[in-house]
């Protein structure tokens, strides 16, 4: 496998008004573009160990999304939601000039991925979607609640004059993800932190992330719609679920027949949906399990399709 897809070979920083997006480019220059987006409160690093197994033809760019890793906070005021996203990944892709590429998402980024892929269909060839379903429906008697919900969490810390972040010890940031995040091992957490973390002069280190992406998010979207997005879709996807990861924890809640319906929706497309042995953080902890079902797709659906240059 060639060197240049065993490391980042530069920093990427795409300029938005209220500052810039930040992330990690691998591979050559005129390689195929593929957009690697993380989940939530994580960061680009999440697809550290993944992307070099991935096919060396392609140009692999993963970003902080707004509010994470090294990219600009949203300014004052600015709730944080997946279609705000969606328009930031618009942004990034207009900076880098891309008119089509694939997409491989994790988590929240799967389902940022999911409906960038819904709204801008003629520009996506191929959708990777790493645990998680590409839509998160909500129960419509829930939604008032939850809007509500999050308009309060803002309104309340927009009150607090000046948020104190809590400074921690290296060690001790270490330990605090691996206590939020179970499923990660050590080596995954210290990978996660070198964009997680910003160190206070003489004190230690904060996590990087904007406090407000804890939030709920106030712009859901039911069933019905999430369903009438999947249609949209024009990319050939792959899902790829993990046995222990999301499916585990929703096969105890009511939102089983949700997402029971979504996975229905691919298969009935003739879309691939998998499920491998691991956890939530599979594509991180054990890339190389995941990593030969991304490559064979990449090159069936869009590597396979370019006449070569």
């Amino acid at each position: 496998m060639s060197s240049a897809v065993r490391q980042a070979v530069s920093e990427l920083c795409v300029p938005v008004p209220w500052g810039e997006i930040r992330g990690k480019v691998w591979g050559p220059d005129h390689g195929r573009p593929v957009l690697c987006l993380h989940g939530w409160a994580e960061y680009c690093g999440t697809f550290n160990t993944l992307i070099p197994l991935l096919p060396k033809e392609c140009r692999y760019v993963a970003v902080d999304l707004a509010g994470h890793g090294l990219s600009s906070h949203r300014p004052p005021g600015v709730f944080y939601s997946f279609s705000a996203y969606v328009a930031d990944v618009r942004r990034v892709v207009d900076g880098l000039r891309w008119t089509n590429f694939s997409v491989i998402g994790h988590s929240m980024g799967a389902n940022v991925a999911a409906m960038f892929s819904a709204l801008y269909p003629e520009m996506v060839d191929a959708l990777v979607l790493l645990d998680a379903y590409g839509f998160l429906p909500a129960d419509p008697k829930e939604v008032s609640k939850v809007m509500r919900q999050g308009m309060d969490e803002m309104i309340q810390f927009e009150k607090k004059s000046e948020e104190k972040k809590r400074v921690y010890t290296y060690e001790k940031a270490v330990e605090r993800l691996l206590t939020a995040n179970p499923t990660l091992s050590e080596q995954s957490v210290r990978i996660l932190l070198e964009r997680g973390l910003v160190q206070v002069e003489g004190a230690g280190f904060v996590f990087s992330r904007d406090l407000r992406v804890n939030f709920k998010n106030i712009v859901r979207i039911t069933l019905e719609q999430s369903l009438e997005m999947q249609l949209r879709i024009q990319a050939s996807v792959l899902v790829i679920l993990a046995d222990k990861g999301f499916e585990a924890k929703i096969s105890e809640s009511n939102h089983q027949k949700l997402f029971s319906a979504l996975l229905q929706g691919y298969r009935d497309r003739n879309h691939t949906v998998v499920t491998l042995p691991g956890d939530h953080h599979v594509h991180l902890n054990d890339p190389e399990v995941v990593a030969p079902l991304v490559s064979d797709f990449l090159h069936a659906k869009v590597l396979s399709q370019q006449p070569p240059a």
